[in-house]
This record gives C-alpha cells, structure tokens and sequence, in this order.
C-alpha cells in the first residue's frame, strides 16, 4: 500500500488521520509516541501511510490498528521491530503465527488490550500475596508502579512458581545485578547512536537497544539449557 495516493486508501477522506491526529488517539496508552517515531516505524518497514499529492501522511483505520499492535508488543513485551515485523508478514499473509515469547497464538484484537494492574489486581491475577510483591519489590526482582502491566503479571506468576519450589524473590537479588550490567554493554554499543541528538538517532536508539537485549537473550538462554544438561544423571 505504500505510496499510494491518500484518496485510493479510502472512499471517504474524512476517515484519514494525520500524524497529529494518530498521535491524539495513542499517546494516551503509548506517551512515549512521538511523530519521529511514527516516521522511524515508516521507514522500517512497519506501516505504510498513505500520501496526498502534497506529501503529507494520511493514516487509516487499518494502519491505526497496525500501529497499536506494533507499540503494544514493544511496551509490553519488549520485543525488537525485526521480531515484530516477521509476526505481522505472517499476519499479513494469513498465517496465525506464535506471539514472540508467549508460545500461543494471537491476533491483533488480542495485542490491543494492552492490560494494565493495579496492585491489588495483579495479586489476584498471579494468584500470588501481597507479601510475595512486596518482597519481589524489595529484591527489585518488580519495580514498584502505580499500575502494573504484563510483563510484571509474568514475573510475579513465575515467583509463585518458583516459591513452591523454595526459591524466594530475596534469592534473586543477583538478577538486579546481572541485568544492571548487561545495560552497561547495550549503553556502550549505543554511545556511536547516542552521541547524535536529532529525533531520528534517538527513535534508532531505542530499537537497537531491543534488538541487543534480545540478542543478550538468547546467549543467556543457551548457557542455562548448557548448565541444566550437565545436571542430568
């Protein structure tokens, strides 16, 4: 679609957005968004906005729904554009891919909820106790939030697991640590990035954080299925 002329998106104009107009329905649940974003995410490869013969971006019901599931796997789920952009070709395409990291299908109505916490929900919902969370909190294994969002809800679900087994949130405090420095080697991979202060530089930044934090991910991932292999008897 992109590079389409904006009358050919649609039969009625008025059912175009402009960037501003975008920015006002999303930042309510995404303050983070900023038009440079929206242009990085275009040049991406992520969404195709539509042009008018003057040039300027006209976004319709469609790329609007695309831009939530985008910003509702990063906020969420914190997963780099390349992981996502393979999950919406498959979309694109038909396909019921797997959502990234949660091993179950999903569709886009799904990724639009973007859930959020209150304390006392997430408890219920982890079916954990209050006590846990605030041991979690005090072992900064969970940062400590007015509303809570998904990724809190799986943490506090795995301690729960995990306090069955005689693992306590105060047994984690090294994971603080761990990942404190692993944002030192992602901030000194970024500096050539972070030293260029146009929008554009930060928006690139941001995803190549994900993308080396991920990366970090899978080495971390296969030295502990290493170290449980010579567990076995």
């Amino acid at each position: 679609m992109a590079g389409q002329p904006a009358e050919a998106r649609t039969t009625g104009r008025s059912a175009l957005l402009s960037i501003g107009q975008v920015l006002a329905r999303l930042t309510p649940d995404f303050p983070d968004l900023t038009p440079s974003k929206l242009r990085f995410l275009e040049e991406r490869g992520l969404v195709s906005p539509a042009r008018t013969a003057s040039g300027y971006r006209k976004f319709c019901a469609e790329d609007l729904e695309r831009l939530r599931i985008i910003l509702t796997m990063q906020r969420d789920h914190y997963l780099p554009l390349k992981v996502i952009k393979t999950y919406l070709t498959d979309l694109d395409a038909g396909r019921s891919p797997i959502l990234p990291g949660s091993g179950l299908p999903a569709v886009p109505t799904m990724l639009s909820t973007g859930r959020r916490f209150k304390k006392s929900e997430l408890v219920r919902e982890a079916g954990a106790t209050p006590m846990l969370l605030q041991d979690a909190i005090s072992a900064a294994v969970i940062t400590p939030s007015d509303v809570y969002g998904e990724d809190s809800l799986a943490v506090l679900k795995a301690l729960v697991e995990l306090q069955r087994c005689g693992i306590e949130p105060r047994h984690l405090r090294g994971f603080r640590a761990a990942a404190e420095r692993e944002l030192g080697l992602i901030e000194s991979a970024l500096m050539p990035v972070s030293r260029r202060k146009d929008a554009s530089s930060r928006a690139q930044a941001t995803e190549l954080a994900r993308e080396i934090a991920a990366q970090l991910e899978v080495v971390r991932s296969s030295l502990i299925r290493s170290a449980l292999g010579r567990l076995a008897p």
